[in-house]
Formats: structure tokens, C-alpha cells, sequence
């Protein structure tokens, strides 16, 4: 995390005005010599990349460590730039108490189990040089260690309260944690058509003299189309519009990732450039007068030290709609240790909650292993007690409401969103305009196709599959099967399905289904929702590898899965 974070000290997405990196050099991988763990001479040897200056340090001597301090933090302040402190130092015990780093570091820890620990280096320096007197020293010493002692005597005496959460402080002050009662239904998340027109305005306006590229000006018209003549809109445009309305709302929004102004698949196409100058400009920026800025930032390649920034700025700003985008969704593995860490768990652990979002682009379309699959059986794995939100949504209106509702709730819960891919351009994953103005985020979608008295079979799925199965039902007719959408993952809308489900005949066969592989995807997570042995499973056959890398394989596997579906 420090190479990729080190390179990000630059970069205008992510520039603090200077980072002042304090590094504990206290030698805690005993059991490795430093020329086994690195290349460089010194462990502060990464800043070089950034040009940064280095203070080496003793720690023990606490002086030194203070005046070097000051010094970082007056560069810092003087330069806006990166500023490393190397404070060599030691641990005495190893990693704990119960560690013994003579197995492997037998010389070096007979020389520290001889050395004066720092304060008494200290303690001896001061008394050397007539600063401060020896009885002082010793009675400043004694009184110390007393008051702490009677501190753990005071503790041992008295019961254990019982655990009570911090509050929420500063910006947080106004949030609060949430309850299951709160996942049951979604809040009302409309936007007048006023201001829908006013944001789709500034989406198909350029500045007089602007250049953009061809395919960019058949996009605005197209866009213009959608927005003022069909009222019809695509994906890119639903998102779009939900940033602008949080902008226009005095909210903050900030989105980065490789490739999110364009977007991967050239469909937000959120900064412009024009073809002569290159310069570029930013649509949602020129909404209304006194608007926030939309804070769009094409990240360097990473994803481990980058999701671990955006996370920080969730945590640090609740009121800012914060969007980390993966190229494919594929990638996030990544950045793994952040999403196991950090996002599923900070709140079970530490009482900390992060309203980021996650958009990592997965579906089956004959891409291969790499480009396919964004591992939504991991996030179901991760997910518990209410702890984050995963969701694999179907229309542009349901994406609208989704991230809207991220602010529109008065507590934070991390997003993470199966996004689409096929589904940017399929003709029918477009919504009518007036959805946005009205309703809330819809959990569970039914079948307003299928005859409930005649269905004898229900398939609930998740995501680009439903179109593959819509698009067969409609073409044989097949009113005796339903479809039902599970848009909301986890929390896992319960009450919704069974309401759905009971327009049924009991003697319907329930079957979910699925493009990944058995042992991926949603399906254990399903059996654990909604019991063992009310369904059955239809989906790619167990495999290690998550997809396909040939094309006619691709096709022969899903139309076998529709083919299986409507059997």
C-alpha cells in the first residue's frame, strides 16, 4: 500500500497539499534480516520516486525526534509536498510480550536486552547535563507508575459496564446507526421534472468555440434525444442525472477509478475534450449558479491504494456521495484487504460507518475468465448483519433511485453494485423519464407479464441474465413462467419475495437462476435466504475458472442456460 499510495502524492485526485509519512523503523520483522525484506539501503527509500526529503532519526533520542518533526511539518506547510520522518528505533519484546526474537535475531537482541529503553537514555541525558535533578527524575518516575497503577486497581474493583456505542461527532453528529426496520422499504427518492431538465440541459450544452469529437457530438443529440423527445433514458444517462441532483442539492460528489470520466465502455463520457486544444470540460459542473462541483478523477493504476483513499474520504465526509469504479469488476481483487478489512467489517468492529460505493462492471458476454466476473459470492460471503448493501440492478430508473438513496438515508452503509456492461446499450434497459420524478428504490421486481393462476414455474435471478430470460418469454409467449428480479441482494429483501411469491400456486416450481457457475455467483448465498430445498439451481456447471475465454463456447453455455429455464 505504500508504493501505490506514495505515487498518488501528486495527482490531482488525490493531493492533500503535502503528506507528512512518520515512519516507525522499530525493525518488527525479527525473524527477517533487512537485506531479505528489501532491495534499498534504507525503508524510507521509496520517497525518492517523489523526490521527498528524509529525516533519519534516532528514537532515542526524543529531541531529535521533536525538531525533526517540526521541521517536516514546516516543509509540509512551506511546500505543499511529501515529507518523510525514518525514526530507527526497536521493539523489545518483538511482535508481543510472548515473542522471542532470539531464535532468529540472537545478537542484535542481546545488545537490546542490555540497552537503557528511551526514557531512561533520556532520564540520564538530562540528568548528565544538570538539566534536571536525579530525585526529580526518580520521584516524576515513581509518582507515574502510581497513578497508573491505581488506575488498574480502580478498574478491577468496579463491574464491567455494559458496552455502549460512541456517538457519532462532527460531521456525523446529524447521522445515526441503522436498525433492520430501516431495509424494509426504501425512502422516496424522486427528482422534479424541473430539475431534471435543468441538469439535462447542462448534459447537452458545450461552451460556444468547443470542439468535441464526432462520436461525441452524435452522443449529445442522442442524449438530448432521450432526454426531451422519448423520455427515454440509458444507463449513463440515469447516473448522470443522479449526480446532478445531488449537486444541485448542495451535496458533494466524488467518483474515480480507472477510466471513469469516459467510463470503460465510453458511456458516461462525464469530461469532454475538445479536438483541437484538448481542453476539457465537465458538464455537470455548469448545472445552476452556486452549485457544488462534480469531482470526477481518471485514478492511476491501482485499485488496493486507491479504494483505500476513497474509503478514507467516505469516512471522513458522510455527506458526500463517494463512487469508486473498477474497470472490470474483476479487479477489485485487488484491492481485497480494504473490502475485507475496512468496508464489510469497520462497523462491526469499530463502530465506524462509510457510505462508499463500489461499481464493479460484471456480466457474462463472452469476454473470458478476466473480464467477466466481479465475484459476488465474496461480497454475500462477506455480508452480515446489515453491514453493507449488494445489489445487481436492472433498469436506469432502479440505478437512479439506488445511488440517490445512498444520502437520502440518515445513516451510511457501503454500496456494492454488479454493474453493467451489454446492459449500457441494450435496447431494452432504458426507463421512461418520469420514474426518476417519482417512487423510491425497488428492492424486488416482479413479472406484470406472467398470469399468476397459470405460471407453473417462478424464476427469481439477478442482473443481465433477466433480459436473456425476458427476451425468451416474450418470444414464446410463455405466460405460465414468472420472472422476479432480485435487485437487493443483502440486506436480503425477505418479505418482499414471499409477498411476490404468494400470488403463485403453491405447486410452482421455484428455480433460480444464474450465468456463473454453480459455485459462484448468488447461489449458496440464495439457499441461505431462503432456505434449503425450496428451489432449485440453474446455472453454469461447477468450474474453477470463472468464464470462458471462447466465444462459441460462451454462446452454447448460455443459450443451454435459457434453454434449461424454460424447459
Amino acid at each position: 500500500i505504500v508504493y501505490e499510495v506514495t505515487q498518488m502524492a501528486k495527482l490531482p485526485g488525490y493531493y492533500t497539499g503535502g503528506t507528512v509519512h512518520f515512519v516507525i523503523n522499530n525493525q518488527i520483522g525479527f525473524t527477517t534480516d533487512f537485506d531479505d525484506a528489501r532491495s534499498s539501503i534504507y525503508c524510507s527509500d521509496i520517497a525518492k520516486i517523489i523526490d521527498a526529503p528524509i529525516f533519519h532519526v534516532n528514537g532515542d533520542d526524543p529531541e531529535a525526534v521533536v525538531f525533526c518533526a517540526k521541521m517536516a511539518v514546516e516543509f509540509r506547510e512551506e511546500f505543499n509536498r511529501d515529507v518523510f520522518i525514518d525514526m530507527v528505533c526497536y521493539r523489545r519484546w518483538g511482535h508481543n510480550e510472548a515473542d522471542e526474537p532470539k531464535f532468529t535475531q540472537p545478537t542484535m537482541y542481546a545488545v537490546i536486552e542490555k540497552h537503557a529503553n528511551p526514557r531512561e537514555v533520556y532520564n540520564q541525558s538530562l540528568v548528565s547535563q544538570n538539566e534536571v535533578s536525579a530525585q526529580l527524575a526518580s520521584q516524576m518516575e515513581a509518582a507515574f507508575k502510581a497513578d497508573l497503577q491505581a488506575r488498574l486497581d480502580n478498574v478491577k474493583q468496579k463491574d464491567v459496564p455494559a458496552y455502549i456505542p460512541l456517538k457519532l461527532d462532527k460531521q456525523w453528529s446529524e447521522l445515526r446507526f441503522s436498525t433492520p426496520e430501516d431495509f424494509e422499504i426504501s425512502p422516496e427518492t424522486g427528482v422534479s421534472a424541473e430539475n431534471l431538465a435543468k441538469i439535462g440541459e447542462a448534459l447537452v450544452r458545450l461552451p460556444e468555440g468547443f470542439k468535441p469529437l464526432k462520436q461525441i457530438d452524435k452522443l449529445l443529440k442522442d442524449r438530448r434525444q432521450m432526454l426531451f423527445e422519448t423520455k427515454q433514458v440509458n444507463w449513463a444517462t440515469a447516473e448522470l442525472l443522479a449526480y446532478g441532483s445531488l449537486l444541485i442539492e448542495d451535496k458533494t460528489v466524488r467518483l474515480s477509478g480507472q477510466d471513469v470520466q469516459r467510463g470503460t465502455f465510453s458511456h458516461r463520457q462525464s469530461v469532454l475534450h475538445d479536438v483541437e486544444t484538448n481542453e476539457t470540460y465537465n458538464s455537470l459542473n455548469f448545472i445552476q449558479e452556486g452549485q457544488e462541483p462534480f469531482q470526477v478523477y481518471n485514478s492511476l493504476l491501482s485499485e488496493y491504494g486507491v479504494l483505500g483513499f476513497e474509503y478514507g474520504y467516505a469516512m471522513a465526509t458522510p455527506s458526500t456521495l463517494v463512487v469508486w469504479e473498477a474497470q472490470f469488476g474483476d479487479f477489485g481483487n485487488g484491492a481485497q484487504i480494504i473490502i475485507d478489512q475496512f468496508i464489510s467489517s469497520g462497523e462491526s468492529k469499530w463502530g465506524i460507518q462509510n457510505g462508499l460505493v463500489l461499481l464493479l462492471p460484471h456480466g457474462y458476454e463472452g469476454q473470458g475468465p478476466e473480464h467477466s466476473n466481479a465475484r459476488p459470492e465474496r461480497y454475500l460471503q462477506l455480508s452480515a448483519e446489515y453491514n453493507m448493501v449488494v445489489a445487481n440492478v436492472t433498469t436506469p430508473a432502479n440505478f437512479f433511485h439506488l445511488l440517490r438513496r445512498q444520502l437520502a438515508w440518515n445513516f451510511r452503509k457501503p454500496l456494492i453494485v454488479m454493474s453493467p456492461k451489454s446492459m449500457l446499450r441494450h435496447p431494452l434497459c432504458v426507463s421512461p423519464l418520469d420514474e426518476l420524478t417519482k417512487g423510491s428504490f425497488r428492492e424486488v421486481i416482479g413479472d406484470a407479464f406472467a398470469k399468476p393462476k397459470k405460471v407453473k414455474k417462478v424464476l427469481l435471478c439477478s442482473g443481465k441474465v433477466h433480459y436473456d430470460l425476458f427476451e425468451e418469454q416474450q418470444k414464446n409467449s410463455r405466460d405460465d413462467v414468472a420472472l422476479i428480479r432480485i435487485e437487493q441482494l443483502h440486506p436480503f429483501p425477505a418479505k418482499q419475495v414471499t409477498e411476490l411469491l404468494s400470488q403463485y400456486n403453491k405447486t410452482a416450481t421455484l428455480y433460480w437462476v444464474q450465468e456463473e457457475p454453480e459455485n459462484m455467483g448468488y447461489w449458496t448465498y440464495i439457499l441461505r435466504a431462503m432456505g434449503q430445498g425450496k428451489m432449485e439451481v440453474i446455472s453454469r456447471k461447477l468450474s474453477a475458472s470463472p468464464a470462458t475465454g471462447f466465444m462459441k463456447v460462451h454462446n452454447q453455455e448460455q443459450a443451454s442456460l435459457i434453454q434449461r429455464a424454460f424447459a
